[in-house]
């Protein structure tokens, strides 16, 4: 149930005015890099060093890494804990974080059967935070796989000690293409429906990683004016599928789209600019395809667009507990005001007849420190995610 709002130009005022006095009020919370359990009443600060309000707030969770190393560690292991039975994974992703198109495609091997969420590498060689949560993860071994346990992208390493499988790529272009053979090997067969995203500007393709990790559905790039070989023969081998360009005409030009109508059925899902864009991806829907999320009682995702490998590290989160899309902020200090106006339109909510227990309720989980999200811009998410009481008088 949504509750009732302002009608149009007068809600977007009253939202421009909250989401300013957000950006400019008093001063932050103190936060921490890690929270600390087990403080005692004792310890100054009690509340902070656990981690609230920074950590984590009644609507949401976040992932608070300086850098996308750090979030795909720390979303990997929120949800696989791998502290007992059957909280390990078949297998983990490894991927070069020096380039943001090869972890973007691998979203989708977190998509069933695989299930394998990701770590970055920094080329060959693993940085601490990922060799941490690769020995914490254990993975279990993928059947679909030959029982591999660590799956190779490009020129990420082969850590010793693992069952590994490798899959190689002249470019960004090649990997994509052979990360999606790989997953239609394992799927059984190649999906029916691709996303084509923009090569170039990569704030408009993070949504599509969230997607592919909860789908399976393959990411595939190309240029504004141009389709690389390995995407054009790669869209060929899912025989006539359903194609959904992701991004506007200045990203993904109507020629391309036009080009790929020969291959199969096209579809364009767009917003004038990143964060509308992650907006519209997160509301439509075409029979199975996409999020389809208009109404509340859903997981969702936030990060920073100028971060589009967070879009990477945080795919697992979207295809696991609480599910849901990617939604985007272009500024630490300020939420969107379309995101916000968005996040009204799906708030929860409950009438005086009505117990909220039986409600429905949204949760948001923040990829990034706070200078990915701000605490304040967390804490205005939080409150936009609660579920309200309905005003019955109008």
């Amino acid at each position: 149930m949504v509750r009732r709002r302002l009608g149009g130009g007068a809600a977007r005022l009253a939202l421009a005015g909250l989401l300013a006095l957000v950006a400019g009020c008093g001063g932050s919370p103190r936060t921490l890099d890690t929270p600390q359990i087990g403080q005692s009443g004792t310890t100054p600060q009690a509340p902070q060093q656990l981690g609230f309000p920074a950590f984590a707030t009644k609507n949401t969770t976040r992932v608070g890494g300086a850098d996308a190393v750090a979030d795909a560690a720390g979303a990997a292991l929120a949800v696989y804990p791998s502290a007992a039975p059957g909280t390990h994974p078949p297998a983990v992703v490894l991927a070069d974080e020096r380039d943001w198109r090869a972890p973007l495609a691998a979203a989708v091997l977190m998509s069933a059967p695989l299930r394998a969420p990701l770590l970055l590498s920094d080329g060959a060689s693993l940085p601490q935070a990922s060799a941490d949560a690769l020995g914490a993860l254990a993975p279990a071994g993928a059947a679909e796989l030959s029982g591999a346990q660590v799956i190779r992208i490009g020129d990420a390493p082969a850590p010793g000690g693992y069952r590994t499988t490798s899959i190689a790529g002249r470019d960004p272009y090649a990997l994509a293409a052979a990360i999606d053979r790989l997953a239609g090997v394992a799927a059984g067969a190649p999906s029916r429906d691709v996303v084509v995203a923009s090569a170039d500007v990569p704030a408009y393709a993070m949504p599509a990683a969230a997607w592919a990790a909860k789908s399976g559905d393959p990411i595939l790039f190309v240029h504004r004016n141009t389709i690389p070989g390995p995407t054009f023969a790669a869209l060929q081998s899912h025989r006539k599928p359903r194609i959904f360009v992701l991004g506007p005409p200045t990203a993904i030009g109507p020629a391309v789209a036009r080009a790929l109508s020969a291959i199969g059925t096209v579809t364009r899902v767009a917003g004038r600019e990143p964060v509308t864009n992650a907006i519209a991806f997160a509301r439509f829907a075409d029979g199975p395809f996409g999020w389809g999320v208009t109404a509340p009682g859903h997981g969702l995702v936030f990060a920073d667009a100028r971060r589009p490998l967070d879009a990477a590290a945080a795919a697992p989160l979207s295809a696991s507990g609480t599910y849901g899309p990617l939604l985007l902020v272009d500024d630490p200090r300020t939420l969107p005001l379309k995101v916000g106006e968005y996040l009204l339109d799906i708030q929860p909510g409950f009438s005086r007849e009505h117990d909220p227990v039986q409600g429905v309720y949204n949760h948001g989980w923040l990829i990034g420190d706070a200078g990915a999200i701000s605490v304040p811009v967390q804490a205005r998410i939080d409150r936009l995610l609660e579920i309200s009481p309905i005003d019955q008088s109008k």
